[in-house]
């Protein structure tokens, strides 16, 4: 059984999600970098260990990521779910679990990478938007994408309507994801990431317009 650990920094939506979509993995632990975020809650009340590491109380981003790196293979975990943790990860990190650490970020990427996704969508005039799980590289919003939640905007949209329809999106297309991780559909593998043993060349696409 794939043991999961998942980083936070907030309310912990997708995180309740991802409890409640019953993994063939395991959830051993859940990191917060901020002792008050409601998800610590959530992770509690499912009876899931939890770990609160506080990037101020480190003088540098690197010694910071090292504490939480030594957390994780004390939870021997096999994958990293980052579910609106909001730190930037230093290279060192991102390199000891590439291939085993996913995000999922607000727009249809490669477009949007980095914040104010709705707005900029709204900017811009775009017809479709929605959200993508994919694997954490150095480089910001830039791993192999691995599915997609599209929507349409609508004329009436602005970015809080548009950020609560994705929001929705999120919470079905990550756990799909982890639970296609967990029971082997998707695989990272030196040959590249595989869906049902044939790689990946665009992200699996869920719609809901």
């Amino acid at each position: 059984m794939i043991k999961i650990a998942v980083l936070v920094s907030g309310s912990g939506s997708n995180l309740q999600a991802l409890i409640d979509a019953n993994l063939s993995g395991q959830i051993v632990g859940v990191i917060s970098n901020k002792p008050d975020a409601y998800a610590l809650q959530r992770a509690q009340q499912a009876g899931i260990q939890t770990a609160v590491i506080e990037h101020k109380q480190y003088p540098s981003r690197e010694l910071f990521d090292d504490v939480m790196h030594q957390q994780l293979l004390d939870w021997d975990v096999d994958l990293v779910v980052l579910a609106g943790f909001m730190r930037i990860l230093s290279a060192k990190f991102v390199h000891a679990w590439e291939g085993k650490m996913l995000n999922i970020h607000p727009s249809l990427l490669p477009h949007y990478k980095g914040m104010h996704t709705h707005q900029r969508v709204l900017n811009t005039g775009d017809t479709l938007h929605g959200c993508t799980v994919h694997y954490v590289t150095a480089e910001l919003d830039a791993g192999q994408a691995l599915a997609q939640g599209v929507l349409q905007v609508n004329i009436h949209d602005d970015a809080e309507s548009l950020a609560n329809r994705v929001h929705v999106l999120e919470h079905l297309i990550y756990p799909q994801v982890v639970e296609w991780i967990c029971n082997g559909t998707i695989q990272h593998t030196a040959q590249g990431v595989m869906y049902r043993q044939q790689l990946i060349q665009q992200p699996v696409q869920f719609c809901n317009f």
